[in-house]
This record gives C-alpha cells, structure tokens and sequence, in this order.
C-alpha cells in the first residue's frame, strides 16, 4: 500500500499541485501592494501640501479627501471605484474615442486606484504632520536666502520630512499589504484569492489558508527589516536622545 502522501505535496509547482497559483498571488499582491503605495505616496503629499498651503478651498479639498475616505469601509471604496468607477471611466474612453464601448477597467487597475486613494488619506496626514514637525527656521531661512518654493521643498522639506515620517509611512506599507487581501472580491487573483480557490478544490481549507497567512507573515517580516534599515538610513547624523 502506497503511503498517503503528505499535504506539502499539493504545494508542488505545475500541474500536480498548487504552487504556480500561489507564486502568481504573491506576485499579483505585491504588484498592488507596490502600486497603489506608490500612487498613496503622491496623493499624500498633494493632500498634505493642500491642507498647509494655505488656501481655505485648498484645505476644504484636502479636508474632504481624507475625511471621506475614513468614513467608508476600505471593502466598500473597493467595489466603489471598481464598478461606478469603471463605469464612469469607460463612459469618457469611449465619449472622447479613446476606447471601444467593449473598454472594461482590469481588477488590477481598480485595486490599484482602491488602494492608492484609501492610505493617500492617511499619508496625507502623516506628511502633514511631519512637515510641520519641521523648524519654522529653516524654512524661513532658505526662503530668506532666496530659495524658490520647489527648491525650498527638495532641499529643506522633503528630506526632513520623510525622516519624520518613516515609521509613519511603514506602518501604512504593511497595512496596504493586507489589505490587498480585499481586492479578491473583484476578482483579482491575489494571494488570499490563490488559497480560497486551492482549498475549495481539495477540502483542505485550513492548510491552504495557513499558507496564504504563513506568505502573508513573509511578506511582513522582509518589510520590517527593510523598514528598520530604510529608517536607519533617514536617521543618520541625528542625535538620539
């Protein structure tokens, strides 16, 4: 009698297992982790630079922005730019000839713009918090010395305000890594969507889904050592108290 074989055996790359499935989760996680951060990043720093310019219709914006996105559901945002904004993007393609009326928005471009505007409210605070925390001195200094705003902003701001906002910034990464986990409602292929789809085709629910969680830990613990040396790295030359 041949022995059972073992559970690992249907993590096996190919045909004879599920492997491949959760490489291509993995990877698609990362993609929209990466992606929608990277767009967080710049609707962060607009949403901040709104709120500290100044303008009274400037900070409204700023403020509606994140106080909206706080008030929904992340799953809720999700099928919200996914099905109304898709609608509503594929509506102008085909209105300006840009696309045929068969244009559809891919999962992966919606869970990106999902993403990229829940924790751009939340990096908006958090640099707008580390911007302030900045010494009025120095700005008034190189605005003395004649140093124009987008100068000001590269030289002076920005890197102080990135060190300020680091651990800010990582926590908001790991969450958005989670996160991603949401999206498989709209039928992206992600890492938690790879393990549902592998556990209701063998039955073995809670050893797929420790995988998916065991994948998900991985990711999680490379990202804090990459934070603490990226944190590191933004501290140098600054005495510790």
């Amino acid at each position: 009698m041949n022995p059972q074989p073992s559970l690992w055996s249907l993590m096996a790359y190919g045909a004879e297992g599920f492997g491949d499935e959760f490489l291509t989760g993995l990877l698609f996680t990362l993609q929209i982790s990466v992606c929608g951060y990277i767009l967080a990043f710049v609707l962060g720093l607009l949403g901040a630079g709104a709120k500290l310019h100044g303008n009274k219709a400037l900070y409204r914006v700023g403020d509606l922005y994140t106080t909206f996105i706080r008030a929904i559901p992340e799953l809720l945002l999700i099928l919200m730019v996914f099905y109304m904004g898709g609608r509503a993007l594929t509506q102008l393609f085909v209105g300006i000839g840009l696309a045929d009326r068969d244009f559809q928005v891919t999962p992966f471009a919606a869970a990106v713009a999902a993403l990229g505007l829940i924790y751009g409210a939340y990096l908006t605070d958090i640099f707008r918090g580390a911007i302030q925390a900045i010494p009025k001195g120095q700005i008034e200094a190189a605005r003395a010395y004649g140093m124009h705003a987008p100068m000001r902003f590269r030289r002076i701001i920005f890197p102080q305000m990135i060190r300020y906002a680091v651990p800010g910034m990582g926590n908001q990464w790991l969450n958005i890594t989670k996160d991603s986990a949401l999206v498989s409602v709209i039928g992206a292929f992600e890492l938690l969507f790879a393990a549902k789809s592998a556990a209701s085709q063998t039955k073995h629910y809670v050893f797929f889904y420790s995988v998916g969680g065991l994948c998900f830990l991985g990711i999680t613990i490379v990202s804090m050592i990459a934070l603490q040396h990226i944190e590191r790295r933004t501290s140098r030359g600054v005495r510790r108290a």
